[in-house]
């Protein structure tokens, strides 16, 4: 029989996606995750667009909608917390800059994860560390499991892709850097948010935000600075803490708590934003998707319906080519590039309308925001937010049929613990 098992790397948003719709294809899947287990938490994403169709194709939109966050809408706050400027979450129909359904990242993790068992078989606490390929499959080095021969390797692994530099090339080749640092937590506070998600800008392009939960007394917190390229351990969360803890040691509004809070938060994470580019999502037998292909950044706020949207078409141009991979990359790119394209083109501004470097274009920044359910700002906002939704979703009948049905695989509990 051919070999028709495909390994995937990163179980965050994109692998678990691809791995469900790959499945009822008739694929054999793996998923290879550096974690012990999937990671709970993480900030809100938001299921908009063509993303939340795909969500609903796999009959999970009610569970999304129960485990997603009530929040009022976006509001700007000066350093003695006063409102600015506020855009409600009904604004733009539910398609704003906080949009209709706001989900953790983590849950939204877990429902893809959840809709995977018992077919897909899980290594957790492992990372590819070669990959070699020929004419009839791709061999595999793993760090801890024993290498093992796959059809297809398909990296989706984030913008930091150990698959794509191990068959692409360097990450410096690929990523654009915007200039912008992001560290994101949770912090468990008794701040006064009243439902709303709030931002402080401060000169110096420095920015402070805090929005609810999912449970009481849990706040998403972020600092996001501007600065040219720096050289930092990934690895070391104090010392990332100490750059963040002084960029923002002067900054008003509730940034001293938040500081605190930082210090303690159990899933702290800090990382430089950039897009990644690409002339081609494949080489030979490995394929790329979601942030490792194409990350577009938080700022467009598409990112998870980029994910979703791929692993969709990846998997059905897959089960529809029937085994000619060479052909499903290629529709896989034609389907997607328009696609990614508009969606990694940032709001008005970019990085600096985000986080503008002084007083005047802050109180610029706070008008603009209070001008964008009128004319022209409206115009111009509703173009940006309609890009999720800009791309016709190719009916592959996966639901209905399997390409090459396989008997199941079993989940393993390989080097992780498995939560269920």
């Amino acid at each position: 029989m051919p070999n028709n098992g495909i390994l995937i790397c990163g179980a965050g948003i994109a692998g678990p996606a691809l791995a469900y719709w790959l499945r009822k294809g008739g694929f054999s899947v793996t998923i290879v995750e550096r974690t012990p287990e999937p990671r709970p938490g993480g900030q809100t994403v938001d299921l908009r667009g063509a993303g939340r169709t795909v969500i609903e194709r796999m009959g999970l939109m009610d569970r999304a909608r129960a485990e997603s966050l009530d929040q009022r809408g976006l509001a700007l706050v000066d350093a003695a917390g006063r409102a600015t400027a506020r855009l409600p979450a009904d604004g733009f129909g539910g398609e704003g800059f906080v949009s209709e359904i706001e989900i953790l990242r983590g849950d939204l993790a877990r429902l893809l994860y959840e809709a995977t068992l018992p077919d897909a078989e899980y290594l957790f606490d492992d990372t590819i560390t070669q990959i070699g390929q020929d004419a009839d499959a791709v061999t595999v080095t793993f760090e801890k499991a024993a290498p093992r021969r796959f059809a297809l390797v398909i990296g989706a692994d984030g913008p930091h892709s150990v698959v794509r530099a191990l068959a692409f090339g360097p990450e410096r080749d690929f990523v654009r850097p915007i200039d912008l640092y992001t560290a994101w937590f949770t912090a468990l506070d008794d701040l006064d948010l009243d439902g709303w998600f709030l931002m402080h800008n401060a000169p110096g392009g420095l920015v402070v935000s805090a929005r609810p939960g999912r449970l009481p007394g849990e706040i998403k917190a972020g600092f996001s600075f501007r600065s040219p390229p720096l050289a930092y351990d990934r690895r070391d969360v104090a010392a990332q803490q100490d750059l963040v803890a002084r960029r923002f040691a002067h900054v008003g509004w509730e940034t001293p708590r938040l500081l605190r809070a930082m210090r303690t938060s159990p899933d702290f994470f800090f990382d430089s934003m950039g897009q990644v580019r690409l002339g081609s999502w494949s080489r030979g037998r490995v394929a790329l998707l979601g942030d490792a292909g194409y990350c577009a950044t938080p700022l467009t706020g598409l990112g998870t319906s980029l994910a979703l949207v791929g692993a969709y078409v990846l998997a059905g141009e897959l089960a529809a080519a029937e085994g000619d991979h060479g052909v499903a990359f290629r529709r896989y790119d034609t389907v997607m590039r328009p696609y990614v394209s508009q969606a990694q083109q940032l709001p008005p501004g970019g990085a600096a309308g985000y986080a503008p470097s002084g007083r005047l274009g802050i109180r610029l920044r706070d008008l603009s925001m209070r001008s964008m359910t009128r004319w022209p700002m409206r115009n111009l906002l509703a173009a940006q937010f309609a890009k999720a939704g800009d791309i016709a979703l190719p009916e592959y009948g996966l639901a209905e049929s399997a390409v090459h049905p396989l008997p199941s695989k079993r989940v393993s509990r390989r080097r992780g613990r498995m939560p269920m």
